[in-house]
């Protein structure tokens, strides 16, 4: 029998899946990164706007392939993320990473993950943690190249 939450959880999932936030490439943006999960074939090509002091996430668009999971996980992540500066958004991953690697002992705390607190219980699965954390990676991985890519702007100067 499935809990009252259990299903909710699971409607979320499925909404985001089926009606996904922020999907679509869009232009301007200062980075673009491509991941691929080899054990899965799940993809992602995520691109990165930061605002003009590079504080806070303006947009993150995405193409996302694979699973309901992981393309799930990028609409709820790029949904919590844009209008948040850099400091809430890594709160907020440290949380989820932490929930993600507790094998299903942290449920995750709703106040600070939104939606994605119906993500956290597929960390009782193993081979799913890295379908939902692929596009939170994707996330890193162009921030840190936008910083690159500003830092060598600021240094050409």
């Amino acid at each position: 029998m499935t809990s009252p939450l259990t299903a909710l959880y699971s409607e979320l999932i499925f909404d985001h899946d089926k009606h996904p936030q922020n999907a679509g490439l869009r232009d301007p943006f200062d980075a673009e990164v491509h991941h691929v999960n080899p054990t899965c074939g799940d993809e992602i090509t995520l691109r990165i706007r930061l605002s003009e002091d590079g504080r806070r996430v303006e947009d993150l668009p995405y193409e996302a392939q694979g699973c309901a999971m992981s393309r799930a996980s990028a609409s709820i992540m790029t949904d919590l993320f844009i209008g948040r500066t850099r400091e809430e958004i890594e709160e907020i991953s440290a949380h989820m990473d932490e929930a993600m690697h507790s094998r299903g002992r942290i449920a995750g705390d709703e106040d600070v993950l939104g939606d994605g607190v119906a993500l956290t219980g597929a960390s009782k699965f193993p081979g799913r943690v890295k379908c939902v954390l692929m596009a939170w990676k994707a996330y890193q991985a162009a921030l840190a190249d936008a910083l690159t890519a500003r830092k060598d702007t600021e240094n050409d100067r």
